[in-house]
């Protein structure tokens, strides 16, 4: 059994905040770069993958995964759209955003907002169910019937969460405005208006190159793209010393800080993933570009150590699914039976 974790390390997140403040301006030309950067590769991959289906699909099948990962960054640029944080203008974000949309199957309007969501609500017990992955406390899972626990445990089974889920997800939920159907035209609007987009994005594709092909090219690329970008969401919230609080104790600035992990990755993997590791950080000021984290990091340098996951503990992290309130840190389901 594991000792309870203390609640909050002593630093104050507020002084944080000020600190980190400073690096919220983004730069114009280093975006255009990163932008280059990640879609030309992308965009050679994608061609690169169609001519290598005629000599067979194993070589096509080995250039998916780097496709993927660059398809994943060109969502974590969009990502950083979404915050206002990739240009100084709004309209240059969005509209950039919208197009970046048509790529990640993300209607990106509709997805800002729910998002948005997520960050307002992170770490709040009585806010669970926008843009998170579905946590139980110990004693809501008790109080479930037999045949809704066996529901819970499927869907935090890891084929579900990095293999099923990430496919529905991007290939199937985002085709609406889940959650948001009563909120207006506008959720309406960016989900038809992307899948219109894709549509006619897609026809020119398979009009030149055909439906199999055009299927096994982009297909399995955003497969690899969608279970990745799960598989980073998930380990930035769903870590052992992560942080919940019911409303009435809730505090968005602890909740950015102690709720959300520091991924410490190896450089590569920083780079495909748009820092987006450097999640605590994001969280405390969601409008730092992705490319500015590491600069936080040096010059701040107590933060490199907050919240820290290792890929060793991200891998534990998959058994971790229920928040025990007593003992302040997810439990596996052997642990809650043990109480």
């Amino acid at each position: 059994m594991h000792a309870p974790l203390p609640r909050h390390p002593a630093v104050d997140p507020r002084a944080l905040l000020k600190e980190v403040t400073p690096f919220r301006e983004p730069r114009q030309a280093r975006s255009l770069f990163e932008l280059a950067i990640t879609a030309a590769p992308f965009a050679f991959l994608w061609v690169l993958i169609w001519a290598a289906l005629d000599a067979g699909y194993a070589l096509g099948f080995l250039l998916t995964l780097p496709a993927g990962g660059f398809l994943l960054r060109l969502f974590l640029i969009q990502h950083d759209c979404g915050h206002g944080a990739f240009f100084r203008g709004r309209a240059s974000n969005d509209w950039l955003g919208r197009v970046l949309g048509i790529l990640t199957l993300t209607p990106y309007d509709y997805w800002r907002r729910s998002h948005a969501m997520h960050h307002a609500s992170t770490g709040n017990l009585d806010a669970r169910g926008v843009g998170d992955v579905d946590t139980l406390t110990v004693a809501e899972f008790n109080a479930l019937s037999r045949t809704r626990r066996l529901l819970y445990r499927l869907y935090r089974h890891p084929i579900v969460l990095f293999g099923i889920g990430p496919a529905y997800l991007f290939l199937f939920r985002h085709r609406l405005p889940v959650g948001m159907m009563r909120n207006g035209w506008r959720p309406w609007l960016s989900a038809l208006g992307t899948n219109a987009s894709i549509a006619a994005v897609a026809g020119v594709l398979i009009w030149a190159m055909g439906l199999k092909l055009f299927l096994l090219v982009h297909i399995p690329i955003t497969l690899v793209a969608a279970s990745l970008g799960v598989w980073f969401f998930y380990v930035q919230h769903q870590f052992e010393r992560t942080h919940w609080d019911e409303a009435e104790d809730w505090s968005f600035h602890a909740a950015a800080l102690h709720g959300s992990s520091h991924y410490d990755l190896p450089l590569i993997l920083r780079w495909f993933s748009a820092n987006i590791g450097v999640h605590h950080v994001h969280h405390l000021a969601s409008r730092i570009p992705f490319y500015r984290l590491p600069e936080v990091l040096r010059q701040v340098p107590v933060l490199a150590e907050i919240s820290k996951v290792t890929i060793r503990e991200s891998l534990g992290a998959v058994r971790l699914v229920l928040w025990d309130q007593e003992k302040r840190r997810l439990v596996t389901f052997a642990e809650a039976r043990a109480g």
